[in-house]
């Protein structure tokens, strides 16, 4: 008799998905901690895999191309990135406009999301240099936990969907636990700096910007039928995956230095 297959449970996943979680937190520590140049060459290397991904979603029979087009970004981000000329972003329209050149479908996609992925990359590198290690830290904490409290919330509490047509397995439970585990490292951090109260509400904004960066590549990946942007990381899919929510935060931060003073605490 042939013995019954196991039964999948709802926390099949968390093996790989911690074990991966893990090694990711350590090289982005690493390269956090170490900051300048250490900290600019990962920055440039995720923002051309995330490109290249991105490309393949869109035109998988073409992956020399997408080569090709990760190849540029990371020439152009580590040019920008050395120069840290405002006019020389300019320079990041350079890959979108050419991967419109070699789209028939979706070309507005691939430049939106190609232009963001560049600009949020920057945005990180340089609030690394501007503001210093610890503004940084506090952006990844916000992140990582959103993203783990709304993961065993969503988990263990279930219920209602964010938004069902767009990240079916996103529910209500894990966004709100998102927004708590946010605040939570927002009153943490104040007790370290001369912010108020109302840090613990930017913390939670900061929070849902990386929600919508999450919900932003989720609609992507549905309107292009994947269901991850590539299989690079046991239990996460790809770098696209792993990181849409510090691209929609990245992109929030970068308004937000424009027109609240951020004090610079260098390390």
């Amino acid at each position: 008799m042939t013995p019954p297959e196991p039964q999948s449970t709802k926390w099949d996943d968390l093996t790989v998905r911690l074990i991966s979680s893990a090694a990711m937190v350590f090289v982005g520590a690493i390269g956090v901690i170490l900051g300048g140049v250490w900290f600019q060459m990962l920055v440039v290397f995720v923002t051309a895999v995330m490109v290249w991904e991105l490309w393949m979603m869109i035109r998988p029979k073409e992956p020399t191309k997408g080569m090709l087009l990760a190849a540029l970004v990371a020439s152009v981000m580590s040019g920008q990135l050395a120069e840290g000329s405002f006019w020389g972003m300019l320079l990041f329209l350079v890959v979108p406009v050419i991967g419109v050149t070699q789209l028939k479908t979706e070309a507005k996609t691939f430049f939106f999301f190609a232009l963001g992925i560049q600009i949020a990359g920057w945005g990180l590198v340089h609030f690394r240099i501007d503001y210093g290690f610890f503004w940084l830290l506090w952006l990844m904490s916000v992140v990582i936990v959103t993203d783990i409290f709304g993961y065993f919330a969503g988990k263990a509490f279930g219920g209602p969907k964010f938004w069902p047509r767009i990240s079916p397995k996103k529910t209500w439970s894990g966004t709100v636990a998102g927004w708590v585990g946010a605040a939570i490292v927002g009153f943490i951090f104040m007790l370290f700096t001369e912010t108020g109260l109302w840090f613990m509400l930017v913390s939670v904004a900061l929070s849902f910007a990386g929600q919508m960066g999450d919900i932003a590549e989720s609609a992507l990946k549905r309107r292009m039928g994947v269901k991850d942007s590539s299989t690079l990381i046991p239990g996460h899919g790809g770098l696209f995956d792993r990181f849409d929510a510090l691209l929609g935060a990245s992109l929030f931060l970068i308004f937000v230095a424009d027109i609240v003073d951020v004090p610079g605490v260098v390390w």
